[in-house]
C-alpha cells in the first residue's frame, strides 16, 4: 500500500527537483505555461518528468490532483 503523501512538495522531489517552498515558488514563478501548452508536454522537463506527468495524468491517479494544481499554478 502506497502512503505518500501527495502534495506539492512532494511531486517536486518525486521530480527531482528542489522541493522547498520557496523553491517551488521560484521554479513556478520562472516556469510559466501559455494556454495552448499541456502540461507534460512543456519544454523545461525531461524526458522521465513528462513520461511520469502523462502517466499519472492517464491514470487519474493519486498524483492527478496535485499534477492538477501544478498546472494551475504554472498557468497563473
Amino acid at each position: 500500500m502506497d502512503t505518500t503523501k501527495h502534495d506539492i512538495s512532494t511531486l517536486f522531489a518525486q521530480l527531482g527537483l528542489p522541493s522547498k517552498e520557496s523553491e517551488i515558488d521560484a521554479f513556478i514563478a520562472s516556469h510559466q505555461l501559455s494556454d495552448t501548452t499541456l502540461l507534460q508536454e512543456a519544454p523545461f522537463w525531461d524526458e522521465a518528468q513528462q513520461h511520469f506527468l502523462a502517466e499519472s495524468l492517464a491514470e487519474d491517479g493519486a498524483w492527478s490532483e496535485v499534477i492538477d494544481e501544478l498546472d494551475a499554478r504554472l498557468r497563473q
